[in-house]
C-alpha cells in the first residue's frame, strides 16, 4: 500500500468525519504530503478537535497539516490483510466506474470476498420493504432465473425483507450477488442474516463505506442507499410503503440518471403504494424478467 493511499484511508478511521472535510482537505493537499503520522500534543480548544480548521486564513502548508495516532489506525489497518479484506479507494483502477457518477462518491470501497463482482455487468439494484410479504417472495421467485440466466448481478444492502431474499435467490439461482451494508464489515446488521453474510464473504462479495469496526448508525442506512443505486445500471423497487427507505434508492437512481423498475401491486396493500406510485411518477412497470433486460442492454 502506497503512503498516499495509507493516508487517505487513515482519514477515514477518524468518528464522524464528514465526505466534505475530506474532499476540502485533499483540495488544499492533493498528495496529503503535509499529512504527517504523529501524536497531536497541543491541548488547546483548537487543537483537540481531530482537525485543523480548512478555511483557516493561515494560508501556509502547516495549516494543512493533520496529526494521527498511527498505533491505533495502523494496528487496524493491518488486521484488514490477515481478515482478507481489501480497500479500494476512489483512485484505485479498481474503483467502480459508474459509483465515480454519483454524488458524493464513497472515498474508499472496504471490500471482502470475490472483488472480480465490481467489474461484472449488468448489475441490477433490488431492495424493498423489511416485511416481505408472500407477493414480494413470489415476484422475486418469478423474476430471478429469468434475470440470472442472462448473468444480471445483483446489487442489495442486506437487510432483512426483500435485501436478503434478493441475495439468496441470486445465490439459489446460480447467480452473483453484491451486499453494500450500513457500518463495517465488523458489525453484520441485522444479526439474523450474520450467515447469509459469512457465506457472501466467501463466493460473492460485500462492500461498506465505512472501516471495519464502525457500528451502524441509523443516517448509515439512508446513506448507503446511494452506493447501492450507484453501483447498478438499474434499481428495481419490489415492495414499499409510502416513506419507505427503498424509495431513497429510487430517488437516487433518478437522480443519477439510471433506470427505475418497479413492482405493481395491490391497491388495498400498504406495500404496494411506494411501488405504484412510482409507476405513476414514471418508474416502468415489471411483470417478468423481460420488463428488465429490454432496457439493460
Amino acid at each position: 500500500m502506497d503512503d498516499f493511499k495509507e493516508k487517505l484511508i487513515s482519514l477515514l478511521h477518524y468518528p464522524n468525519i464528514s465526505w466534505s472535510t475530506i474532499f476540502k482537505i485533499l483540495k488544499k493537499d492533493p498528495a496529503l504530503q503535509f499529512m504527517t503520522m504523529g501524536r497531536m500534543h497541543s491541548q488547546s480548544q483548537e487543537q483537540t478537535s481531530l482537525f485543523p480548521p480548512i478555511n483557516s486564513s493561515n494560508s501556509t502548508a502547516k495549516s494543512s497539516i493533520i496529526t494521527l495516532q498511527p498505533e491505533i489506525i495502523h494496528d487496524q489497518i493491518r488486521q484488514y490483510k490477515t481478515n482478507e479484506i481489501e480497500v479500494i479507494t476512489i483512485f484505485d483502477k479498481e474503483y467502480p466506474r459508474y459509483l465515480k457518477e454519483i454524488y458524493q462518491p464513497p472515498w474508499a470501497l472496504f471490500a471482502k470476498g470475490d472483488l472480480s463482482l465490481i467489474e461484472k455487468e449488468p448489475k441490477l439494484a433490488v431492495v424493498g420493504s423489511r416485511q416481505a410479504t408472500q407477493y414480494g417472495k413470489n415476484a422475486i421467485r418469478l423474476i430471478f432465473p429469468g434475470l440470472i440466466d442472462k448473468g444480471v448481478l445483483i446489487v442489495s444492502g442486506l437487510a432483512k425483507g426483500i435485501d436478503a431474499l434478493a441475495h439468496e435467490y441470486a445465490i439459489k439461482n446460480g447467480g452473483k450477488t453484491i451486499a453494500v451494508i450500513a457500518g463495517g464489515l465488523y458489525h453484520i446488521y441485522p444479526k439474523e442474516n450474520m450467515s447469509l453474510a459469512l457465506e457472501m464473504m466467501k463466493t460473492q462479495l460485500i462492500l461498506s463505506e465505512y472501516p471495519p469496526d464502525t457500528k451502524p448508525q441509523r443516517w448509515h442506512f439512508p446513506s448507503r442507499n446511494r452506493i447501492i443505486s450507484g453501483l447498478s445500471n438499474g434499481t428495481f423497487i419490489i415492495e414499499a410503503k409510502r416513506k419507505s427507505g427503498s424509495l431513497i434508492t429510487a430517488n437516487f437512481a433518478v437522480n443519477e440518471g439510471r433506470d427505475v423498475f418497479s413492482l405493481p401491486g395491490s391497491i388495498f396493500s400498504p406495500f404496494s403504494i411506494g411501488t405504484n406510485e412510482l409507476i405513476q411518477q414514471g418508474a416502468k412497470l415489471v411483470t417478468s424478467a423481460a420488463d428488465i433486460l429490454e432496457e439493460l442492454r
